[in-house]
């Protein structure tokens, strides 16, 4: 079975490692992990993930950001976006939700449901080509 890519972009080290170590002590996923978001474009076309985990607040390019430039490109902009951040509100979540984001989870997030959203993103990927 072929694992599927997640790209993790996240400048929090401790959160993202963290992730990245759970994902893969699972067996089926293969990761990379992104610290800033500056060169997102071509980090995504080189390791061509299946989902990207994002986090909205970063201190180059904000997740928001990134989700237009994914968006905008036709070499990115159907790669399911799943949003992993500290910020709560409904209204930072309405704005994520707007640009397409699949799904938002807040931070500290329980890996079920990391797990979950993944699964439901890949599906909807495979479903979708």
């Amino acid at each position: 079975m072929e694992k599927k890519r997640i790209l993790i972009v996240d400048d929090d080290e401790h959160i993202a490692n963290l992730t990245k170590m759970r994902l893969e002590n699972k067996g089926e996923y293969e990761v990379k992990v992104l610290f800033e978001a500056t060169d997102i474009i071509s980090q995504v076309g080189a390791f061509k993930p299946d989902v990207i985990l994002l986090d909205m607040l970063m201190p180059d390019i904000g997740g928001l950001e990134v989700c237009r430039r994914l968006n905008d490109n036709p070499l990115t902009c159907a790669i399911p976006i799943i949003v992993v951040s500290a910020l709560s509100g409904d209204i930072d979540k309405l704005k994520a939700y707007k640009l397409g984001v699949i799904d938002y989870l807040v931070k500290p997030f329980d890996a079920k449901l990391l797990f979950m959203a993944i699964e439901k993103a890949v599906r909807g990927k495979r479903e979708a080509s």
